[in-house]
């Protein structure tokens, strides 16, 4: 028996990536799992993989309001109730604000701010009456704007401001509200960024070998849902930026600009 067995989990943006690293950590620990993603082909040769397990699947874009409340009248309608929410489901950018087109923001906000607000909104009444958790998978881009990530960045800053209103609101319901915020993790998310036009960008400017594995971020996740923490800041870098930022911003900014330009061009 784990923390988790028979526990529902509602994993939004599941078929790759950390999604689907939680997906398979927590079928692992016996708990009923939901997700879901706008691939439907991913989606079901994910389910495929786990046959006789509590796992279903749901076509949806969470951007779009009625289809978030879909998803969940789905999970609730086959599960019977939601004991966990991670909404994980993002999209990232890579562009200058002086050539971005402001349509490639939108895209981003939508996906990860309102895919998160409309998500949690309406499988809030079901985690309050279990005294559940509320997770966001945020980014180190919620504490410090990173550059060519404008857009991203506002959506992770709004999703922690989101997350911690929400989290004092429900302070003594028994509610546990948490944010994450993974360092750079290998993942399809850089390829799958937004270009300045917001079509994906179809490579990653990093090193991905150099990154986290999504199932070690997966791990950590689990471990701090277990013990009902906070906010989780993973790897070196990730907490370096975090803490020059706070108390050495003037050195973050200059330590970030050298990270991500050469001789003046964004590289990374």
């Amino acid at each position: 028996m784990s923390d988790f067995t028979n526990k529902v989990v509602v994993i939004t943006g599941g078929s790759e990536g950390i999604g689907k690293a939680l997906v398979d950590a927590f079928l692992y620990q016996g708990a009923k799992v939901a997700t879901c993603g706008r691939n439907y082909d991913k989606l079901y040769h994910l389910q495929a993989s786990y046959p006789g397990k509590p796992f279903m699947i749901h076509t949806a874009d969470v951007s779009k309001e009625q289809e978030s409340k879909s998803f969940i009248d789905a999970v609730v309608k086959n599960f019977g109730t939601i004991d966990i929410l991670i909404n994980n489901a993002g999209v990232s950018m890579r562009a200058m604000v002086q050539d971005v087109e402001l349509e490639t923001i939108r895209k981003v906000m939508d996906v990860n701010f309102w895919g998160t607000v409309s998500c949690t909104k309406f499988a809030l009444p079901h985690i309050l009456k279990n005294k559940g958790t509320i997770v966001g998978v945020s980014s180190i881009a919620g504490f410090r704007g990173l550059p060519g990530r404008s857009g991203y960045s506002a959506s992770k800053y709004a999703v922690n401001g989101f997350l911690e209103a929400l989290r004092t609101e429900l302070l003594h319901s028994g509610v546990n509200v948490m944010w994450v915020c993974p360092g750079f993790t290998a993942s399809n998310i850089r390829n799958a960024a937004l270009n300045k036009d917001g079509q994906a960008q179809g490579e990653s400017p990093m090193d991905e070998k150099k990154m986290m594995t999504a199932e070690e971020c997966a791990r950590h996740i689990l471990k701090a849902i277990s013990k009902r923490k906070r906010t989780l800041v993973l790897t070196f870098r990730g907490k370096e930026t975090v803490f020059l930022n706070r108390f050495l911003p003037s050195l973050a900014d200059k330590l970030v600009h050298r990270f991500f330009f050469k001789n003046g061009r964004l590289v990374k």
